[in-house]
């Protein structure tokens, strides 16, 4: 399997990067287009919170295989604020930001598995794959 692909998220333009290089990955893996696309958003979401909460971070590609299946797993991690109630944060129309509040909720539904662990002061790392069909 080929190394992860490590992604700094410094700036709107790294999200770019990282959705371009995910999408790539994506179809690499056989993913459909609509799944490259679920993907794609899934990232550029992922980048905007590290972004706008952490300031810096890293997004990480990589592949997983699971009982002969192959898929994209997608890593955001940072060394930001955390999140103080992640059942909370987990809910449609909640945010802290400026947002709409559908984020990470959304990126739980476009994903077939989804990950969050967060402590409040060392910062929050969400992990999503995409299996191929």
């Amino acid at each position: 399997m080929p190394q992860p692909i490590r992604v700094p998220i410094n700036h709107d333009a790294d999200t770019v990067a990282a959705r371009q290089q995910g999408r790539a990955l994506a179809a690499q893996l056989g993913l459909a287009s609509t799944d490259q696309a679920l993907v794609a958003t899934t990232i550029s979401e992922l980048a905007r919170n590290i972004l706008q909460y952490a300031k810096h971070g890293e997004i990480i590609l990589d592949c997983a295989e699971q009982r002969g299946r192959r898929g994209i797993v997608v890593i955001a991690h940072d060394q930001g604020p955390g999140i103080a109630d992640i059942e909370l944060a987990m809910q449609d129309g909640y945010t802290t930001g400026n947002g709409l509040g559908l984020g990470l909720p959304g990126v739980r539904r476009l994903m077939d598995d989804f990950e969050i662990v967060s402590q409040v002061g060392k910062g929050t790392t969400v992990t999503a794959k995409k299996w191929a069909r």
